[in-house]
């Protein structure tokens, strides 16, 4: 197995001290938002026999498996992270497989630079993403009930989202959501400038529920962003508690350190909370329309003290090992590629000590043993067998 050197991204929106605290590292005063680790070639992890791209292209089949390869192709579906948010991410959504594609094709034809900043589809692929806490994390996740969002608008007693108000209360749910979501981005800037800033007052002293959207317009003020946040489920998380993304759901991270997974892809459409291109009328394509509970998960045990965070994706499966002092050496070779991250303690990985933030890729059928005291998760794919 391969020892991961991995790069972290220092995105505005990063914490300055999480990733740095967990790593036993000195803040430098600069934002550290993401490390990467995977084969991504925006920043791929570093091994000593060369970048993991290199390492497989030199040869998928070896490397990923043939399983892997017959089901995903010559490359890494995944992408692993730690995400350390100190302050909002743009509210974005991201499109399914069919929508990439044919989103990808279309610029592609249109002849839109990759690096256009007004370019929504950089590549052809879906991007579902799993995020599970390691503190305390805040995020927002999918549609509140209407009737519920149209309360939260009301109490804040600004006559200008009262069109609103009376919208979600007077048509079914899909077009309620629609109609507001497209009202909220087209209204006029510098009135809605002027909306925000007096909903973000507030927010500022009503506290309580509205506390998250009055720190979010602190961050971006006058966004049309912050009223759109207002129509999402606002979730916290428990260290070990997790969210699943899927296409069309409208989401952000607000606040906080976590283990994030995701299909190796960089589609995403913002619906606000950003100083990049909003294309609202693909964004309204994309969009899902359907409010619900935005669905926590917790870790279901299975064999061998493995903790799985089941989702309906194949391109990754993680999981999580909480290793007891004194415990006995586990087996966790398999068939497809994996990458093994420690979060806490000290974990053996076959030859290499990994203290929190360190991480391994593990070819596929290679032995992979580990053992330790610590908590250590693992990052493959599904592939299923007809």
């Amino acid at each position: 197995m391969d020892r991961l050197d991995n790069t972290i991204r220092p995105y505005a929106w990063g914490s300055t001290t999480a990733i740095p605290r967990l790593l036993g590292t000195e803040p430098t005063g600069e934002p550290q938002a993401e490390m990467w680790m995977g084969a991504h070639p925006g920043a791929p992890s570093r091994t000593g026999r060369g970048t993991l791209v290199e390492v497989i292209d030199a040869d998928p089949e070896k490397e990923l498996g043939p399983d892997s390869v017959a089901r995903f192709g010559p490359r890494l579906p995944f992408l692993l992270k730690l995400l350390a948010a100190g302050g909002p991410l743009s509210l974005q959504v991201h499109p399914d497989l069919t929508q990439a594609k044919e989103g990808y094709a279309d610029e592609e034809r249109r002849g839109v630079p990759v690096t256009a900043p007004h370019r929504n589809y950089k590549d052809a692929n879906h991007k579902p993403e799993l995020i599970c806490a390691l503190t305390e994390f805040d995020g927002l996740c999918g549609f509140r009930d209407p009737l519920r969002a149209a309360e939260l608008l009301d109490g804040l007693g600004v006559d200008t989202l009262k069109p609103y108000v009376d919208l979600l209360h007077a048509h079914p749910e899909e077009a309620a959501l629609r109609e507001v979501l497209t009202a909220i981005l087209t209204a006029d800037r510098e009135e809605m400038a002027r909306t925000v800033t007096e909903a973000a007052a507030a927010c500022d002293r009503l506290g309580g529920a509205y506390a998250p959207y009055a720190d979010i317009a602190h961050h971006y003020p006058g966004d049309p962003g912050v009223i759109a946040a207002m129509l999402l489920n606002h979730v916290r998380l428990q260290p070990g508690e997790a969210l699943f993304l899927g296409a069309g759901v409208p989401h952000a991270y607000l606040d906080g350190l976590g283990v994030e997974i995701m299909a190796n892809s960089d589609n995403v459409l913002r619906c606000g909370l950003t100083p990049k291109h909003v294309d609202v009328p693909e964004l309204l394509r994309i969009v899902r329309f359907e409010a619900g509970d935005p669905g926590v998960l917790r870790p279901e045990a299975g064999p061998d003290g493995e903790e799985v965070y089941e989702t309906p994706i194949d391109e990754f499966r993680l999981s999580r090992y909480v290793l007891p002092a004194g415990g006995t050496t586990r087996d966790l070779t398999l068939t497809t590629p994996q990458i093994l991250l420690c979060t806490a303690g000290s974990v053996r990985a076959g030859e290499h000590e990994l203290s929190p933030g360190a991480s391994v890729f593990v070819p596929a059928g290679e032995k992979a043993e580990v053992s330790g005291t610590g908590t250590l998760f693992r990052a493959t794919v599904v592939v299923r067998r007809p």
